[in-house]
């Protein structure tokens, strides 16, 4: 991944050159910023840059043997952590466990999700962590001195889904860094750091991509009309991710909406019996798609409403064709009044599936709760 190939982003690919230009790398840095910046895209290439034996003013050299390895991420001096599953077969799971599968993954595109991630190694109904086993490895990965470049470089993934011994593992190697060693931090949910390592990282704040930006690179990648990009680019806010995903997975998007639009509809004919089977439909699925679906549908309530208070002139409302259809009848139904409560309570299934409840209880009490706020 060079910085060329990343869309938009300028000024702060500026920014990083910079620091590099003038030998003022902070060990410990913090990529984040709203949903599909492309944090981890800019943190590959930066670590690559790092590495560069023949870097240029703008970017990477591409050709020499540093960069060469970066591309297909074998470099001996680059380390990732990430979140992984624990199964019958690793019962002590770490991020070596499934390195073969995150290059490849990672190779295809630097842009997704943890779901897609997990998605990708067939994880069922396990959830992605980074468990505490992997406090052994990251030490002795980097007890070790560099081997063929200046720096060691960790890019550890969404720490947020770090174990807590791992975490402090970790607080210890950034308070006590070994030498020429430096951690690219890639978050979703930085607020979910425990707090004493965020406060000892380098901060890069990462705004979302313009439209202009993902219209371009849709038609590049997918070879798409400009206009379809151009709608695209407009629902997805700066989001490259689902911009992508939008074009990738147009199935996956209607089944969300299928699965919202039938969960509404029961709500609405007060139809416990038919909700109760939905809600041991949506159970039987992982719960990465579960928590995609809760994710959703909480957007799709949001466009719903500011179409309720006629923000659609206003161009504040971001909704693809079928939502758009579909949104065009229902938006009524969602109004300041139970705006709240129904947020409120999408939002408490998805602490409760995250914290691995009952699947079936969880979204029976949805449906329920949902039945009574809809009217």
């Amino acid at each position: 991944m060079n910085f060329a190939q990343i869309p938009g982003q300028h000024d702060i690919i500026g920014k990083l050159i910079r620091s590099v230009k003038e030998e003022r790398v902070s060990h410990a840095q913090l990529f984040s910023g709203p949903g599909g910046c492309g944090s981890l895209a800019l943190a590959l290439a930066y670590a690559k840059y790092i590495s560069c034996e023949n870097r240029t003013g703008q970017d990477s050299c591409g050709i020499c043997k540093s960069c060469l390895k970066y591309d297909k991420m074998i470099h001996p001096d680059l380390h990732f952590v990430f979140p992984v599953i624990r199964d019958k077969k690793i019962s002590e799971p770490v991020s070596d466990s499934y390195i073969e599968q995150w290059r490849e993954f990672v190779r295809q595109s630097p842009y997704f999700t943890l779901n897609t991630w997990l998605d990708s190694i067939e994880v069922g109904n396990a959830q992605g962590l980074i468990f505490a086993s992997e406090a052994s490895e990251i030490i002795k990965k980097l007890s070790l001195k560099a081997f063929e470049s200046d720096f060691k470089i960790m890019i550890i993934w969404l720490p947020e889904k770090m174990h807590l011994a791992t975490a402090n593992k970790l607080l210890k190697m950034i308070e006590e860094p070994p030498e020429k060693t430096i951690f690219l931090l890639v978050s979703d949910e930085p607020d979910k750091i425990i707090p004493t390592i965020y406060s000892r990282c380098q901060l890069i704040k990462i705004p979302a991509f313009s439209n202009t930006d993902i219209r371009d690179y849709l038609i590049s990648r997918f070879n798409i009309p400009e206009t379809k990009a151009d709608d695209i680019a407009k629902v997805t806010r700066g989001n490259i991710i689902r911009a992508v995903e939008l074009c990738e997975n147009e199935d996956s998007s209607l089944l969300n909406l299928t699965r919202f639009r039938t969960l509404m509809r029961y709500a609405w004919k007060r139809d416990i019996i038919s909700a109760i089977g939905w809600s041991e439909e949506i159970a039987a699925a992982g719960r990465e798609t579960q928590k995609n679906f809760i994710s959703f549908s909480l957007r799709l309530l949001r466009e719903n409403l500011m179409l309720s208070l006629d923000q659609l002139k206003n161009d504040l409302v971001f909704l693809s064709g079928d939502e758009a259809s579909f949104s065009e009848k229902f938006h009524p139904y969602i109004n300041q009044n139970n705006i709240y409560p129904l947020t409120d309570e999408f939002n408490l299934a998805y602490s409760h599936i995250e914290a691995n409840g009952n699947a079936k209880i969880i979204f029976l009490d949805l449906a329920l709760k949902v039945t009574r706020l809809i009217r």
